[in-house]
């Protein structure tokens, strides 16, 4: 491939002799030679117990830096992932490495304007207006106590309830004074389906059996549940009024009919931004595939490992450890690498084709434009200029953002 290098460089002469004192003063002060204190020891009777091969290790990490800088400026390439580093031979003379060096590969742009990709039109129907206003009816429902009648679909039977397997109690299968509510399906089958129907003080003894799926001690088994139900709970759904109007935050909605129409009116801009964002899926999509770049393994597999940090930070803030997640899931960091690959080259692939159309659009802004979108984005997150910047690491970074917002505009509106 075009974009990777493999350059040698040998170090040698002082500059190796150098680094392999350093790495003896260094070595000397954490081992005991005997006969001497820690650190004192001389450089030759240090040698002659340990071998000149223990100081190799830490006097590559002292020339390493010089190393890969000379490597740099022969190669001249600028790198995009870590280089690969093979050491092809050390001796108390030199060292030779070896530097894998990976470029940005070269992008050749196909079509990305006139790629015929059409946007649906939105459409919000009475049934999706219905469903909405159900759902927010039902998100402001109280739950009060049922005083008369027996239990029900979408009640909660709040029940003392005790199972047992082969008549003997089942470990685990005992709750008081359990908000059970019904059609959540939270227990086994036909658990819910005794329930209903049930009074407020009734016991009765449900005949079930564990599914198939079930724990392996006991699927298929036959279980006895016995319930009683101490009190019964039901949803109080509002009725559309301008309480529960203002309830929502809507104060200068007064009736069904404007209530209704303020609803359509979010479904359609909810529908509007899936679509907005279907269509430029489509487009960058498309683009992409008109696009040629050779990507290399190492190039991919940095970005699988980029995604794959991203999720165990994820994972480490809800407050789950990664090794627990792997143990429940039976997840693997193989089977990881291998889900997580085809959406790290598509978004490599996305990225390559906006900086190239960036680049041949010729979007570009000057330093003042780049200040002003810092002064908009640090508002809108409620943060100083500064403290954004840190977060970002610099106002090229910003930059950048901006240009990529551009190439995405271009893409976006040119079909």
């Amino acid at each position: 491939m075009k974009n990777v290098k493999e350059i040698e460089i040998k170090i040698e002469g002082e500059t190796w002799e150098n680094a392999l004192d350093k790495a003896y003063k260094k070595k000397n002060k954490e081992v005991k030679v005997e006969g001497f204190r820690k650190g004192t020891a001389p450089k030759n009777i240090f040698i002659k117990k340990f071998g000149i091969e223990a100081l190799y290790m830490d006097a590559v990490d002292f020339v390493m830096d010089e190393a890969y800088q000379k490597a740099l400026d022969e190669a001249k390439i600028t790198p995009v992932i870590e280089p690969k580093l093979d050491i092809t031979s050390i001796s108390e003379k030199e060292a030779v490495f070896k530097f894998t060096i990976t470029a940005k590969p070269e992008v050749t742009l196909g079509e990305y304007k006139k790629l015929g990709i059409k946007k649906e039109t939105v459409k919000v129907t009475k049934e999706e207006i219905d469903e909405e206003v159900a759902k927010l009816q039902n998100q402001l429902a109280e739950i009060a106590p049922k005083e008369k009648g027996k239990v029900e679909k979408g009640n909660t039977a709040v029940i003392d309830f005790e199972g047992f397997v082969d008549g003997k109690a089942l470990d685990g299968g005992k709750g008081e004074n359990y908000p059970l509510e019904i059609g959540t399906n939270t227990f086994i089958p036909g658990f819910e389906d005794g329930v209903i129907g049930m009074a407020i003080g009734e016991t009765k003894e449900l005949n079930l059996k564990f599914p198939e799926d079930y724990v392996a001690d006991l699927k298929g088994k036959e279980v006895k549940f016995n319930v009683t139900v101490r009190e019964i709970k039901e949803r109080i759904v509002p009725e559309l009024n301008e309480d529960f109007y203002k309830d929502l935050g809507y104060e200068n909605i007064k009736n069904e009919t404007e209530f209704r129409k303020e609803v359509e009116n979010v479904i359609t801009e909810r529908k509007t931004a899936d679509i907005e964002d279907a269509h430029l899926e489509k487009c960058l999509e498309k683009a992409s595939d008109n696009m040629k770049v050779e990507l290399s393994e190492d190039i991919i597999d940095e970005e699988v490992h980029r995604m794959i940090h991203q999720f165990e930070d994820q994972l480490k803030m809800q407050g789950i450890k990664v090794e627990d997640y792997m143990q429940i899931t039976g997840m693997t960091h193989e089977k990881m690498h291998e889900q997580m690959e085809p959406e790290a080259i598509k978004r490599i692939k996305y990225r390559y084709l906006l900086e190239a159309i960036a680049d041949a659009e010729k979007i570009d802004f000057t330093e003042e434009e780049v200040n002003k979108k810092a002064e908009e984005m640090a508002s809108n997150y409620g943060i100083t200029v500064e403290e954004l910047l840190k977060a970002y690491g610099s106002n090229e970074i910003v930059k950048y953002d901006m240009k990529m917002h551009g190439a995405l505009e271009i893409v976006k509106n040119n079909n």
